[in-house]
Protein backbone atom coordinates (compact mmCIF):
# COMPACT_ATOMS: atom_id res chain seq x y z
CA UNK A 1 0.00 0.00 0.00
CA UNK A 2 1.66 3.22 -1.13
CA UNK A 3 0.74 6.42 0.62
CA UNK A 4 1.98 9.97 0.09
CA UNK A 5 3.78 11.38 3.10
CA UNK A 6 4.24 15.13 3.49
CA UNK A 7 7.53 15.86 5.21
CA UNK A 8 7.98 19.05 7.30
CA UNK A 9 10.85 21.34 6.35
CA UNK A 10 12.99 20.51 9.44
CA UNK A 11 13.04 16.81 8.42
CA UNK A 12 13.59 17.32 4.69
CA UNK A 13 17.36 17.02 5.14
CA UNK A 14 16.69 13.33 5.91
CA UNK A 15 14.63 12.84 2.72
CA UNK A 16 17.11 14.38 0.27
CA UNK A 17 15.16 17.66 0.44
CA UNK A 18 11.93 16.04 -0.74
CA UNK A 19 8.77 17.62 0.70
CA UNK A 20 6.72 14.58 -0.30
CA UNK A 21 7.75 10.93 -0.36
CA UNK A 22 5.98 7.61 -0.80
CA UNK A 23 5.90 4.94 1.87
CA UNK A 24 4.38 1.48 2.24
CA UNK A 25 2.33 0.02 5.07
CA UNK A 26 -1.18 -0.86 6.20
CA UNK A 27 -0.86 1.11 9.47
CA UNK A 28 0.88 4.33 10.46
CA UNK A 29 3.33 2.23 12.48
CA UNK A 30 4.29 0.14 9.42
CA UNK A 31 4.59 3.32 7.36
CA UNK A 32 7.06 4.76 9.93
CA UNK A 33 9.15 1.57 9.69
CA UNK A 34 9.13 1.82 5.89
CA UNK A 35 10.14 5.49 6.04
CA UNK A 36 13.02 4.53 8.35
CA UNK A 37 14.22 1.86 5.89
CA UNK A 38 14.26 4.49 3.13
CA UNK A 39 15.53 7.46 5.14
CA UNK A 40 17.62 6.32 8.09
CA UNK A 41 17.16 8.42 11.23
CA UNK A 42 13.73 9.83 10.40
CA UNK A 43 11.73 7.55 12.72
CA UNK A 44 13.63 8.60 15.85
CA UNK A 45 12.81 12.23 15.04
CA UNK A 46 9.08 11.43 14.76
CA UNK A 47 8.51 8.59 17.25
CA UNK A 48 9.21 7.73 20.86
CA UNK A 49 11.14 4.52 21.58
CA UNK A 50 7.83 2.62 21.93
CA UNK A 51 6.84 3.61 18.38
CA UNK A 52 4.17 6.16 19.24
CA UNK A 53 4.46 9.62 17.70
CA UNK A 54 6.27 12.17 19.84
CA UNK A 55 4.02 14.52 21.80
CA UNK A 56 5.03 17.54 19.73
CA UNK A 57 4.47 15.82 16.35
CA UNK A 58 0.99 15.76 14.83
CA UNK A 59 0.18 13.08 12.27
CA UNK A 60 -2.80 13.40 9.97
CA UNK A 61 -4.29 10.86 7.57
CA UNK A 62 -6.35 12.62 4.94
CA UNK A 63 -6.56 15.66 7.27
CA UNK A 64 -7.75 13.62 10.29
CA UNK A 65 -5.58 13.67 13.42
CA UNK A 66 -4.57 10.09 14.26
CA UNK A 67 -4.97 10.95 17.97
CA UNK A 68 -8.72 10.85 17.32
CA UNK A 69 -8.43 7.64 15.29
CA UNK A 70 -6.29 4.66 16.38
CA UNK A 71 -2.96 6.42 16.93
CA UNK A 72 -0.03 4.61 15.34
CA UNK A 73 -2.34 1.63 14.72
CA UNK A 74 -4.51 3.77 12.38
CA UNK A 75 -5.11 1.89 9.14
CA UNK A 76 -3.95 3.46 5.91
CA UNK A 77 -4.71 2.46 2.35
CA UNK A 78 -3.30 3.00 -1.09
CA UNK A 79 -3.62 6.64 -2.12
CA UNK A 80 -4.00 8.09 1.39
CA UNK A 81 -2.11 11.25 2.27
CA UNK A 82 -0.22 11.39 5.55
CA UNK A 83 1.01 14.71 6.89
CA UNK A 84 3.70 14.99 9.56
CA UNK A 85 3.38 18.37 11.26
CA UNK A 86 5.56 19.57 14.12
CA UNK A 87 3.64 21.47 16.77
CA UNK A 88 4.50 25.14 16.85
CA UNK A 89 4.99 26.85 20.17
CA UNK A 90 4.97 30.56 20.56
CA UNK A 91 3.27 33.52 22.05
CA UNK A 92 4.26 36.30 24.38
CA UNK A 93 4.63 36.50 28.11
Amino acid sequence: MAVKVRIPTPLMKLTNNQAEVEAEGVTIEEMFNNLESQFGGIKERICEENGSPRRFINIYVNEEDIRFLDGEKTAIKDGDEVSIIPAIAGGTH
